[in-house]
């Protein structure tokens, strides 16, 4: 009877560590402590097993993909076309080098998102990951050093960290212009509807907007917080209409939120911009498709995308030099802000 070689799983069982893990030490790769590593070499000795030259040439071969986990609802895509943007800018310097983008949309499961992170490495499905949607206490940094995955954030991270991040500059020109555009049109009562509390951008902006009113002499008529969706946005204008003192300018953390916030003031009766002015963030497109076509503060969604590709393509050796102009924000003036009630 001839006995099989020694596999991988083998040596792993001995050593009582996952497969992963002992592809981990075989490759050098970090996050394994010492001791496991110790374990993983002595099962390895013991066994007499070592990996094969064509499975360590296949492990270091490149994928040609980047990966990209979107900790969102599965109508992504056609509900936020913020991303649709992020994305043609990826793939406008991706595909041209051969590579594709790998998108994961995982729902809101706390644990989906590590889980997806976690396949892509062990199964050498990317060579890097672009990061969005910065947040407070982010784990994702630590967990991908861990699992020794290139990765580049789109955004301003929570705090200073080894990965690279990719963001415009003046990023609170876009607010301030905004907030200067409703004071100058007789607005005293301005409210702002953010997104999620997690999120850094979210807190940055509604600072931002404070501070812009601050400068005037004036406070927030009202703050609410939402979570980026239109029936978020459906519930929050509700709640500001119905207010005695209600708001008579409103600005929203996105402009699907916007147009939603826009639409829903119309049905109850409200005239805009003639009884309420509403201003969105990052221009989408949707934005001059709607009566009346809204007032936004535009965001470089495509320059961002394409900045943070050429960051991982930078990090593979696959371009020299990573630097894209991307835009500031800007105030972009369309129709649906005007002059306060009572003032001509």
């Amino acid at each position: 009877m001839v006995s099989r070689k020694p596999t991988i799983a083998d040596v792993a069982a001995l050593a009582g560590v996952s497969v992963a893990a002992v592809s981990k030490v075989v490759n050098g790769k970090g996050g394994i402590s010492a001791p496991t590593r110790e374990r993983v070499l002595t099962a390895a000795s013991k066994l007499r097993w070592t990996p094969s030259a064509a499975a360590v040439a296949l492990r270091s071969a490149k994928t040609r993909a980047i990966g990209m986990v979107a900790k969102r609802s599965p109508d992504l895509l056609s509900a936020d076309p913020h991303f649709t943007l992020l994305i043609s800018g990826l793939e406008s310097e991706l595909s041209p080098l051969g590579y594709g983008l790998l998108l994961h949309i995982v729902g809101e499961e706390p644990s989906a998102e590590e889980a997806a992170y976690r396949r892509l490495a062990d199964e050498r499905r990317v060579d890097g990951v672009v990061l969005t949607e910065s947040r407070i206490g982010d784990t994702r940094f630590e967990l991908l050093r861990t699992l020794g995955v290139n990765a580049v954030l789109i955004g301003t991270p929570w705090r200073a960290d080894p990965v690279p991040s990719v963001q415009a500059t003046c990023l609170d020109h876009g607010i301030r212009a905004a907030v200067d555009h409703l004071v100058d049109h007789g607005h005293r009562r301005v409210a702002y509807v953010s997104g999620p509390e997690d999120r850094v951008h979210t807190v940055y902006r509604r600072r931002v907007f404070e501070d812009a009113l601050a400068a005037h002499d004036l406070a927030p008529s009202h703050s609410v917080v939402s979570d980026f969706t239109a029936a978020g946005a459906v519930e929050a204008i509700g709640g500001l209409l119905a207010d005695r003192r209600r708001p008579t300018a409103v600005l929203f953390a996105n402009d699907s939120m916007a147009v939603a916030g826009m639409s829903a003031a119309r049905r109850l009766g409200v005239d805009v911009p003639g009884e309420l002015s509403v201003i969105g963030h990052d221009d989408l497109p949707l934005g001059e498709l709607v009566y009346p076509q809204l007032t936004t503060v535009r965001q470089d969604l495509v320059g961002l995308g394409r900045a943070a590709a050429r960051v991982l393509l930078a990090s593979l050796g696959e371009v020299e030099g990573a630097a894209v102009d991307v835009r500031p924000p800007e105030m972009v003036v369309r129709e649906s802000t005007g002059p306060a009630p009572g003032r001509t």
